[in-house]
């Protein structure tokens, strides 16, 4: 199958004395993604890391700066946030791009729990509900369902029984960032999209494993749910094409140190890490042309590495545009 949407994800690093700086590089990396014709953009979330921590602030500014690309977030983790302000965020910055947010998010405790939770729920850490009922109330929030038994006026003051403003059509693009078969089954449920990454649960404590099938199987698990949905793929891609030595000698380098740890499952919850794919694009699109899931999508948002330099990012975005994606059966959206 030829490769509908290509989008790219970014971490939007920065530096603690200089936090501007890297919010702007990833700004500039967005419009130039729109310029060479990707389909969609990703920010990731970091908290309490130098990663953009709140991707919907900085995607309302992307708004004001592109006209056509979609814009999305990969993932909130729900834990850290309030369903109902989380949803007046969501519908306002998607008014603002006109129709063009896709939220990704997941759910679960925030990451490092112990260490941040009297910051974070001082007062109710101990009764906070992080399962996907989390999740159900932001979905029914941003379709519009009833956040208030009043509505009407009092005194000067109108209220709206409901989450304004309301954004018609952003339930629709609601993105789940599943990592498990029995996630990617509850994203087909809840009647969201997709969003797999290079990061997923192995199914089995014992080898030999394989993260492309494993992939793969995730994917069909979702498609037996909601065969209708969109389901996207994320892998770390890195073409070296027009990369002088120096830039091809570094990304072999970054992807080396990082392999070991695709050879098994880690930490507690097993979770299975996909090799970072570095090589011309021709390389690389036979790589992805014989891996199963892969061959199950037809939208891809690949990750860029981590702690890269502007100038690497600008290659590696046009190498995907002009010469990988065109090798998937991809064409750039004017």
């Amino acid at each position: 199958m030829a490769l509908e949407k290509l989008g790219f994800l970014t971490i939007g690093t920065f530096d603690r004395e200089d936090p501007r700086a890297g919010h702007e590089t990833t700004l500039r990396m967005i419009e130039l993604g729109e310029r060479l014709g990707y389909d969609s953009a990703w920010v990731r979330h970091r908290h309490l890391q130098y990663g953009v921590s709140s991707p919907v602030a900085l995607l309302a500014a992307a708004t004001q700066r592109t006209s056509r690309i979609a814009l999305g977030t990969a993932v909130i983790p729900l834990g850290w946030e309030n369903p109902l302000r989380l949803a007046e965020d969501l519908a306002t910055v998607d008014l603002l791009s006109g129709g063009r947010l896709n939220p990704g998010v997941s759910v679960g405790p925030p990451l490092r729990w112990s260490d941040v939770k009297g910051a974070l729920y001082p007062d109710t850490a101990d009764v906070e509900d992080f399962s996907p009922a989390r999740l159900t109330r932001l979905l029914d929030l941003v379709a519009g369902e009833e956040a208030s038994p009043f509505a009407g006026t009092e005194g000067f003051e109108v209220f709206s029984e409901r989450v304004e403003p309301h954004s018609r059509g952003l339930r629709e693009r609601m993105w789940y960032g599943g990592a498990s078969r029995s996630s990617a089954r509850r994203a087909g449920e809840l009647g969201m999209n997709l969003l797999t990454s290079s990061v997923i649960e192995a199914t089995s404590k014992e080898g030999p494993w394989d993260f492309a099938e494993t992939q793969a199987a995730q994917i069909d698990a979702y498609r037996e749910v909601r065969p209708e949905g969109r389901v996207s793929q994320g892998l770390v891609v890195v073409p070296t094409d027009s990369a002088s030595p120096a830039q091809r000698d570094r990304y072999h380098a970054y992807a080396a140190a990082r392999t070991p740890r695709t050879a098994t499952p880690q930490g507690e919850r097993g979770m299975l890490f996909a090799r970072d794919l570095v090589g011309t694009s021709e390389e690389i699109a036979a790589e992805l042309h014989a891996h199963a899931g892969y061959q199950r999508v037809t939208e891809v948002v690949f990750a860029l590495p981590f702690a890269f330099q502007p100038e690497d990012y600008e290659q590696i975005l046009g190498d995907i545009a002009t010469r990988l994606g065109p090798l998937l059966g991809w064409r750039p959206t004017g």
